[in-house]
C-alpha cells in the first residue's frame, strides 16, 4: 500500500508550529543554564526549517556560530552606530550586523 503525501503547505505549518516549540524550550533551557540541551534545540528547529524549506520568524534570535539562543539580559551585547545594530554573542564573540537605514530616514 503506497504512503499518502501530504502536500507543502500542511508541512510547513506542522514546521512551523514544531520550531516555535523548540525555540521556546531553548529559551528555558538556556534561562536554566543548560547550554547544551538549549544548542541542540535550535540545531533540531533549523534542520526542520530546512527540510520543509520554512522561514525561521524574525523575532527569533540565535548566534549562528554556537547555536545558542540569544537573550538581550544574559547572552549578547546590542550596539547601535554607523547605521547598523550590531549584535555580539558573549559565549562564542560572534557579530551579527544589520542595517537600520529605514529607521533613520523616517
Amino acid at each position: 500500500m503506497a504512503r499518502r503525501r501530504i502536500s507543502s503547505k500542511i508541512a510547513s505549518e506542522i514546521a512551523s508550529d514544531r520550531m516555535s516549540k523548540l525555540f521556546e524550550l531553548s529559551k528555558d533551557a538556556a534561562k536554566n543554564g543548560d547550554d547544551k540541551r538549549a544548542i541542540r534545540y535550535v540545531s533540531i528547529a533549523r534542520r526542520i526549517g530546512q527540510k520543509t524549506r520554512t522561514p525561521i520568524p524574525d523575532d527569533v534570535r540565535f548566534c549562528k556560530g554556537c547555536g545558542m539562543p540569544l537573550s538581550i539580559e544574559a547572552d549578547c551585547r546590542v550596539r547601535i552606530g554607523d547605521g547598523r545594530v550590531k549584535i555580539t554573542c558573549l559565549k562564542c564573540g560572534t557579530i551579527k550586523r544589520m542595517p537600520y537605514t529605514r529607521e533613520q530616514r523616517e
